[in-house]
């Protein structure tokens, strides 16, 4: 990157940082336009370095995973909209498979209202979320802790895991292609993620619209496999057919305003 400008230099870096950054943003911050900023983004995409998305860019790897804190900025209050509408399907004295994921951590924290909930879970920042519940039975997978996340992975996590059949399955992937497969980086955590697949009656994904924007290498399941999807927006109109062909039911949360939003620049 010996050739970008500093400015350059500096957007890369706030990507890393934060996981996405926004055009409007950045002109705001370098006091420069709009169509600078697009110009820089543009070619910084062109090179492969970030991934250009609505409004903005984000970090451009398709073969690892931007940091966990990168990811608790991206999206961030859609992830908490999410999280919201995805506790409300979820009935009091339930059972639960909740795995890894920034979102799947929003359902947990919109879980704190309800009563009587058995939730296992490969993720200790679920675990944590939840334990302090009184009428909360709190079970976590073994296996490997990444300290990258606090995710569990590993055989053990999916031995624990078949030993259970229960209501409710609370999964988030990396990302999602336009075939609908259902992606993420770690292999082991997608051993994990197929056995609370395999093991619940009803399947929710929860994940944001900027996981259609992203790619990575190991596919966990097809979209096919899910009973519920949540998100913000799909736009994506090969996955909204998927979704009416396979009758899976499409909560969007933001679809009235994010329907609106003129295409990427």
């Amino acid at each position: 990157m010996n050739d970008l400008s500093a400015r350059q230099i500096d957007i890369v870096t706030l990507a890393k940082d934060h996981g996405r950054v926004e055009v409007d943003e950045l002109a705001r911050r370098f006091d420069v336009t709009p169509q600078t900023i697009r110009k820089d983004l543009n070619e910084l995409c062109d090179r492969k370095i970030l991934v250009r998305i609505h409004g903005g860019a984000t970090v451009g790897s398709t073969v690892e995973n931007m940091s966990y804190e990168a990811r608790r900025f991206v999206a961030a209050g859609e992830k908490q909209r999410i999280g919201l509408a995805a506790a409300q399907l979820i009935q009091n004295r339930s059972s639960l498979f909740i795995n890894i994921g920034t979102t799947t951590e929003e359902v947990a924290t919109a879980l704190a209202g309800h009563e009587d909930l058995l939730v296992i879970t490969n993720n200790l920042n679920v675990a944590m979320t939840l334990y302090r519940k009184p009428t909360f039975e709190v079970i976590i997978a073994g296996g490997t802790v990444r300290a990258t996340d606090g995710g569990v992975v590993g055989a053990q996590a999916v031995d624990l895991i078949g030993q259970f059949k229960v209501d409710v399955a609370v999964i988030g992937v990396s990302a999602i292609d336009a075939d609908g497969s259902l992606l993420d980086f770690d292999h082991r955590e997608v051993r994990v993620a197929q056995a609370i697949i395999q093991n619940a009656r009803h399947v929710m994904l929860v994940a944001d619209r900027t996981k259609v924007e992203r790619s990575a290498p190991v596919r966990v399941a097809h979209l096919s496999q899910i009973h519920t999807f949540v998100t913000d927006y799909l736009p994506s109109e090969p996955l909204r057919a998927l979704c009416q062909s396979h009758r899976i039911r499409l909560i969007e949360t933001d679809a009235a305003t994010a329907g609106a939003l003129p295409d990427a620049d």
